[in-house]
């Protein structure tokens, strides 16, 4: 597992470039391109399991929904931050991305620390120190576990019709 760690501030124009908008629509489009202006080196060393360390604000700007789909993609496993911008924060959600705000597990990390993220009991460690952030709800880690919440609602009907 690789963590990539960024400041503050970090848009959906800088995780995945504005200029694909309309030219990039399937997740295997979309994967190349994230991350190119900030981190040229992403796309092509992410790998499925690995985490995000951010600051504050993190997924700012426009709507679009290409730069959780394309995270989603290359199988980053959580974006553990200080904050998260609302927008962001919901399409993350509706792709079953794991988002986790924990300030304190984020000013403790130093290059090259182990981390690990218990999401349904709401601890990470860091550097062998333990740090809590309010346990997700059910339904949350549901639509993750069910890989979206287009997966998680289909399942639901079928379960419900029996």
């Amino acid at each position: 597992m690789r963590i990539w760690k960024y400041d503050d501030d970090v848009n959906t124009d800088m995780l995945f470039p504005g200029k694909y908008t309309y030219t990039a629509a399937t997740a295997d489009e979309i994967k190349p391109h994230l991350l190119e202006d900030l981190d040229p080196e992403f796309a092509g060393k992410v790998q499925a399991g690995d985490l995000i360390l951010a600051g504050k604000n993190f997924g700012c700007g426009s709507s679009r929904e290409q730069p959780v789909v394309g995270l989603k993609a290359v199988g980053i496993q959580a974006i553990v931050a200080k904050g998260f911008a609302r927008i962001f924060y919901r399409a993350a959600i509706n792709q079953g991305l794991l988002l986790v705000e924990c300030p304190e597990a984020i000013d403790a990390y130093k290059d090259g620390d182990p981390i690990s993220l218990d999401a349904v009991s709401g601890m990470i460690k860091v550097g062998g120190k333990e740090y809590s952030f309010p346990k997700l709800p059910p339904e949350i880690l549901a639509i993750r576990d069910a890989g979206g919440l287009l997966p998680y609602t289909i399942n639901a009907l079928k379960a419900e019709r029996g």
